[in-house]
């Protein structure tokens, strides 16, 4: 058996009757720390074995708590009646308890909790807070550490393939910041640090905190209220210390899904605002396109502010639509996000599960399979490998997705070559054309094969075109600097020709395409 007791908040004199009695009657007593004034009161008898030493020398927090665990199942398991004592109470904020108790149900090991005070009623009484008021959230500290146990160490990611460091999200974020929270086991300045980090993925740098120290202990106990940014300027730390992060109000939740679906939601609501409650799912639709395109532009321009701001008109877009249509009561936010989540989840099972591929292009192959088996199970039929490219796609976009889907259902030539002869013989024939209307049917082909070699060379025409026009843009922009007051249309084509080479030596510029 494993008996797990609680040595209380941290006073000698608040560790329960039932716990005092079960210590003092064991021979040998295994503590997650030592590092705790009611030690010192343990009977000098007793036969201390504390896994404080594993906190140096585990490379993860997680991993301390599995070796913990490991080592008390298997004493048990070895017929030796293990008593574990944990500060608080075992099973308020303990990561232990939780390993042992898993791990024990599994092996068939019963297990005994004497409680203890936690650390929750004495804080709580240092702050007059009212835990059940607002619903108080308890966290273990290091419970806000960003791992992906999901994925191998060395396995590939978004940022090493493409040249940066890779740090993985908080997700899901483990605290719902429009509640209180009391966070524990902020040992160590720099667990506070980490604390620190992690809160501020969702809570203001500003936002005010209060450090508790020693709460229950006699003499010992301060409170002291700081903004979050400076948790980790001070160095008084102990075992015993523990963080109160007040709510949020719903305005100021910016940083997640929540807070700014609680904006469209007044928005929209009793008493919003007048314009926007006029607006409907069609209306919005203009502002959807321009939004997109907007945004397109900030993500060509590398304007990381302006794409940030763009992201958030789209965004705002999918809200209000979701929100209009939940008033409706024909769908919600929750349908959205749904949605969207099971599909990439069936349509990744080299990822969510077990299936096994080597490239991208098997991926696609995947893809498409899964894609066609959704619709099979809706009774939806597709007359053309070419259904569903949208009609409103830009017309350039729109060729290249129209080869892409031809040549993924197998009509496309072998090699590279002959994408490039196609060209020219496309080219050819907008040459010889006679006509208007020969003129016009020859330079759509053309523009289609030029699509098709975009496809082959892996380049998206339409971003590749848009840039063009854009460099094209900026260049006739200091062509007309160049010209200082006179008049382009003067000008012989060889002064021309000269000066738009002077306007495409800027750097940056010099080393691109015509």
């Amino acid at each position: 058996m494993i008996t797990m007791v609680g040595l209380g908040p941290g006073d000698p004199g608040m560790i329960t009757r039932a716990a005092w009695d079960v210590i003092s009657t064991t021979r040998v007593l295994y503590l997650r720390t030592a590092v705790h004034p009611t030690v010192a009161a343990l009977p000098p008898s007793i036969v201390i074995r504390a896994f404080d030493d594993l906190y140096e020398r585990a490379e993860r927090f997680d991993e301390v708590y599995e070796r913990i665990a490991d080592e008390l199942i298997a004493r048990a398991r070895g017929g030796e009646p293990v008593v574990y004592a944990t500060p608080g109470d075992p099973l308020t904020a303990e990561a232990t308890s939780r390993h042992v108790l898993r791990r024990a149900r599994a092996q068939g090991i019963p297990v005994r909790i004497v409680s203890g005070v936690s650390f929750v009623q004495p804080v709580c009484a240092l702050l007059g807070v009212d835990p059940l008021e607002h619903g108080l959230q308890l966290l273990d500290a290091l419970d806000l550490a960003v791992a992906d146990p999901a994925a191998p160490d060395d396995a590939p990611s978004w940022a090493s393939l493409h040249g940066f460091a890779y740090t993985p999200p908080l997700l899901p974020f483990p605290l719902t910041p429009t509640r209180p929270a009391l966070i524990c086991q902020v040992y160590h300045r720099s667990v506070a640090s980490h604390v620190k980090l992690s809160l501020m993925e969702r809570y203001p740098a500003d936002h005010l905190v209060t450090l508790v120290r020693a709460a229950g202990v006699a003499g010992a106990e301060f409170a002291v209220e700081l903004p979050l940014h400076a948790l980790d300027h001070r160095s008084d730390f102990d075992h015993l210390t523990s963080l109160f992060v007040p709510p949020l109000t719903p305005l100021a939740d910016l940083r997640g899904p929540e807070g700014a679906a609680y904006v469209v939601a007044r928005l929209l609501g009793p008493g919003g605002c007048p314009w926007d409650r006029e607006q409907t799912p069609q209306s919005l639709r203009t502002a959807l396109l321009e939004e997109a395109h907007e945004a397109l532009e900030a993500l060509d321009s590398g304007d990381d502010e302006a794409l940030v701001e763009e992201l958030g008109d789209l965004l705002l877009n999918v809200l209000m639509q979701s929100e209009m249509a939940r008033q409706a009561e024909r769908f919600d936010a929750g349908d959205v996000f749904s949605a969207v989540a099971s599909k990439l989840i069936r349509r990744h099972p080299h990822v969510f599960g077990g299936a096994n591929v080597s490239a991208s292009d098997e991926v696609l192959r995947n893809w498409d399979a899964i894609k066609h088996a959704e619709r099979s199970g809706r009774g939806v039929s597709r007359q053309s490998a070419l259904d569903g490219i949208p009609t409103s796609l830009p017309a350039l976009a729109a060729a290249q997705k129209v080869t892409s889907k031809a040549a993924r259902a197998g009509f496309d030539a072998p090699d590279m070559d002959h994408a490039w002869e196609a060209l020219a013989e496309e080219l050819a024939e907008l040459r010889a054309a006679t006509d208007l209307a020969q003129a016009e049917a020859e330079l759509g082909d053309v523009l289609l094969a030029i699509a098709r070699l975009g496809w082959r060379l892996n380049v998206d025409a339409e971003s590749a075109l848009r840039a063009a026009v854009a460099r094209f843009r900026r260049r006739f922009a200091r062509l007309e600097a160049l010209l200082a007051g006179r008049d382009l249309r003067t000008l012989s084509v060889d002064e021309k020709l000269a000066l738009w080479e002077r306007a495409r030596e800027t750097p940056g510029d010099a080393d691109l395409a015509g």
